[in-house]
C-alpha cells in the first residue's frame, strides 16, 4: 500500500506517520507539508510544498497512491469564519480535488472533529465549516471517503501538538489521560488508535463514512487483531 500523509508534523499526523512506518504492508509513505518531519526511513519520502493551495507544479509526485490521510488542521480560536474557512475548507479541498483527479482509486481519510455540524447551519462556527468540508469531500470521486471525528486525543510516543494552548493542556492532563482512556475507551482516543484505524479503513473499508470516537476505537482494535493472532500462534 502506498500512502500520502498531509500534516505529518502535527500531533495527529505524527502518530499516523509512526503507525504507517510500523505497518508491514505499507510500501511507500510520502508526507506533504511545509516542513520536514525529521523522520528517517527507507520507505519515507517528503514533499516540501510551501503553497498548500496549489499543487499544479508537483502533480507528478502525487500520483499512484492508494490512500491519503489528511491530518492538516488549525484551531478556530481567535479566527473569524472567513479565515478559518480558508484554512480548513479551501485548503483541504485544494488538495482533495487534485488527488481525486489524479488517484480515482484512492481512499481519502479526513480528520474532522467530534461535534461537526453536517447541516452546515448550526450556531457553532468551526462545526459549520467542518461540516461543509466533510460534505464537499463526500461529493468527490474517490474510491471511498472516511471522516474521522475524534474528541479528546492522548498523544503517545512523543507526539506533540503544534498549538501552544493544546501543549499546555496536555502538560497538565497527561497524568490523567491514560487512566481516563482506560476507563472510557469510547470517549478518548490515542494517536495510535487514530493511525491504526486509518490503516484499517484503507485496507478494508468501513460500514459508514462518518466515524465517531467509538467507531474509530473499534477500527483500531480490528487492526490490531491480526497481530494478536500471529503472536498467539
Amino acid at each position: 500500500m502506498k500512502v500520502l500523509i498531509f500534516g505529518a508534523t502535527g500531533m495527529v499526523g505524527q502518530g499516523v506517520l509512526r503507525e504507517c512506518l510500523r505497518a508491514p504492508d505499507v510500501e511507500v509513505v510520502q508526507t506533504v507539508g511545509r516542513t520536514r518531519t525529521g523522520q528517517l526511513d527507507p520507505r519515507l519520502t517528503e514533499l516540501i510544498q510551501p503553497d498548500l493551495m496549489d499543487y499544479r507544479s508537483v502533480e507528478g509526485a502525487l500520483t499512484g497512491f492508494d490512500a491519503c490521510f489528511f491530518c492538516l488542521g488549525v484551531s478556530s480560536a481567535g479566527l473569524q469564519e472567513a479565515e478559518y474557512a480558508r484554512l480548513t475548507y479551501d485548503l483541504t479541498l485544494a488538495a482533495a480535488q487534485t488527488l481525486a483527479r489524479l488517484n480515482p482509486q484512492m481512499t481519502f481519510v479526513y480528520v474532522s472533529g467530534a461535534g461537526t455540524d453536517s447541516t452546515e447551519h448550526g450556531r457553532t462556527m468551526w462545526a459549520r465549516v467542518k461540516g461543509r468540508t466533510e460534505n464537499a469531500l463526500l461529493r468527490l470521486p474517490f474510491k471511498a471517503v472516511y471522516l474521522f471525528r475524534p474528541g479528546v486525543i492522548e498523544p503517545l510516543n512523543g507526539a506533540v501538538s503544534k498549538t501552544r494552548s493544546y501543549r499546555l493542556f496536555y502538560t497538565v492532563a497527561r497524568p490523567l489521560l491514560s487512566t481516563l482512556r482506560a476507563l472510557f475507551p469510547n470517549h478518548i482516543l490515542s494517536t495510535e488508535d487514530i493511525g491504526q484505524a486509518m490503516l484499517e479503513v484503507a485496507r478494508h473499508g468501513a460500514a459508514k463514512a462518518v466515524l465517531e470516537v467509538a467507531d474509530i476505537r473499534a477500527l483500531s482494535r480490528a487492526a490490531a487483531e491480526p497481530a494478536l493472532d500471529l503472536n498467539a500462534g
